[in-house]
């Protein structure tokens, strides 16, 4: 019998929590990174894990399958990490960092977008689904996709990198940057164009405070918000007409207080989207409060799992 761990990794924390056999948390622990960096990042990682074996009295020669969520690009094949909003992780060897911490391990390493459709296909608001999509929007924008039962990685893992999706002209030197999307339809990329719109830069300090606008209406959050709402339904458009899926989930911090646009954002998509494609595909917020990406990580094990046991 093996013990099953999964790890959420974000920019500003980790959530470690261990699973049972049937894919339900039994114990779980969140720990700041505090301005840590490289090694030290891993380091805690490793340490939170062994806190939860510790004190949940796990034997140390149990067998230990870790599922590791972490913010940026995984290379699938290496297990090494490129992530952006953590210091000196820029090709970061977590895999090999991780399985050597812990004598008779195995480690899987995903990227968020990943583990967060795994998360929903599994215990969220696409369980069971064949062909499902999560969009994440937050500071960035993102994308995990299952077709036909298969995640798809993409030659570098960086599919699902929608943020660079190209949903109008001209070109500008700042698309190259974070891309087209995310510049007016990501969390940051929203307030910084509501304080330029405004010429207000102090009122809007982050995404939130554009919707608080937006309800107050507040002219330039108004536009702000009306573009997203229009960049999102094209971007959904084109996923639905590539992908064909049965379901698209939203969620990150925007979707959160975006929500309630989903009936917009929908007729949004209808009016681009492959017309019998569309018609089969539903629009859910995610039903996961945040942890999507905890319970995609320890799905990432229990995936690992039942395809040894079918071999």
């Amino acid at each position: 019998m093996s013990q099953i761990i999964g790890v959420d990794l974000g920019g500003t924390k980790l959530h470690a929590a261990l699973f049972s056999d049937r894919g339900d948390v039994t114990a779980e622990r969140v720990v700041l990174l505090e301005e840590r960096r490289g090694d030290q990042v891993a380091d805690l990682l490793v340490e939170a894990c062994r806190s939860l074996l510790e004190k949940q009295q796990v034997p140390h020669d149990t067998e230990k399958r870790i599922g590791i969520c972490v913010p940026g690009i995984a290379n699938e094949k290496t297990g090494s990490v490129w992530a952006p909003n953590i210091p000196g992780w820029n090709d970061f060897p977590l895999k090999q960092y991780v399985t050597d911490a812990f004598p008779n391990s195995k480690t899987y390493v995903a990227s968020d977008r990943v583990c967060y459709i795994l998360g929903e296909q599994t215990r969220g608001a696409a369980r069971g689904l064949e062909n499902a999509i999560y969009i994440s929007v937050g500071t960035g924008i993102g994308a995990g996709i299952i077709t036909e039962g298969r995640i798809l990685n993409g030659a570098s893992g960086i599919a699902g990198a929608i943020g660079w999706m190209a949903l109008g002209q001209p070109f500008h030197e700042e698309y190259s940057l974070c891309g087209y999307f995310e510049t007016y339809a990501s969390g940051a990329g929203m307030a910084a164009r509501a304080r330029i719109l405004s010429g207000q830069p102090e009122t809007f300090p982050n995404a939130q405070s554009v919707f608080h606008a937006y309800d107050l209406g507040h002219p330039a959050a108004i536009t702000v918000v009306d573009k997203a709402i229009e960049c999102w339904g094209m971007a959904a458009a084109n996923l639905v007409s590539l992908f064909n899926p049965e379901m698209i989930v939203w969620g990150g911090g925007v979707f959160g207080p975006a929500v309630r646009f989903l009936d917009r954002i929908q007729a949004q998509a209808r009016q681009w989207a492959q017309p019998v494609a569309i018609q089969s595909c539903c629009f859910r917020p995610s039903a996961l409060s945040g942890r999507a990406g905890l319970y995609g990580a320890g799905s990432l094990v229990l995936q690992s799992i039942q395809i040894h046991e079918k071999k």
